[in-house]
């Protein structure tokens, strides 16, 4: 029964994830249409963009690790934290990326502002709402880890948390190249 219960759930995320992608899939077609209509205004994506890449990257590698070590029954309270706090740096770090876009005249909306500025936002903003049900997931992961909920037979909840935040890395990499390079 409870191998059923596990199917399912893990059937609800991807189900979840597949309408997210769909989501950023009908968000960046309509840029490229957008685009291609003219009065488009280039710009140069900040650094702090690139640095939350990297952040994020290794978050998953931990949560990777963490994964890996809760098959074998060994502590992974600390890696969850940590994992948790750099999700909380890459916040941080496109919190930065947008204060340099209105620094350099970047705009969601108002006046001077420009469709592809709001398209940036909108991308960008759209991917944190979702960071932040990850945040929550791995918040409430860690709960279970000190609790002592998970161990080598069981810890669903952890592989689905981790699964989530996997695909919120990838769809971050897909979005920070789109956004870099076209």
């Amino acid at each position: 029964m409870n191998t059923v219960k596990n199917k399912a759930l893990k059937q609800l995320l991807w189900i979840g994830m597949g309408s997210i992608a769909m989501f950023f899939a009908g968000l960046t077609s309509a840029y490229i249409v957008r685009k291609a209509e003219g009065n488009w205004v280039d710009f140069i994506l900040p650094e702090w963009f690139f640095y939350s890449t990297i952040v994020i990257v290794i978050s998953s590698l931990l949560l990777i690790f963490a994964t890996r070590r809760i098959k074998k029954n060994k502590e992974i309270f600390a890696l969850i934290v940590i994992v948790f706090l750099l999700g909380i740096l890459f916040t941080y770090l496109q919190v930065n990326g947008w204060k340099e876009l209105t620094s350099m005249g970047v705009y969601l909306t108002g006046e001077g502002s420009n469709v592809a500025g709001s398209f940036l936002y909108i991308l960008t903003l759209s991917h944190l709402v979702h960071l932040a049900g990850g945040l929550i997931a791995l918040f409430f992961a860690a709960i279970n880890v000190k609790t002592k909920k998970y161990n080598s037979e069981s810890f669903l909840g952890l592989e689905i948390t981790a699964i989530y935040w996997h695909f919120l890395s990838f769809l971050w990499i897909y979005l920070f190249f789109f956004l870099k390079y076209l």
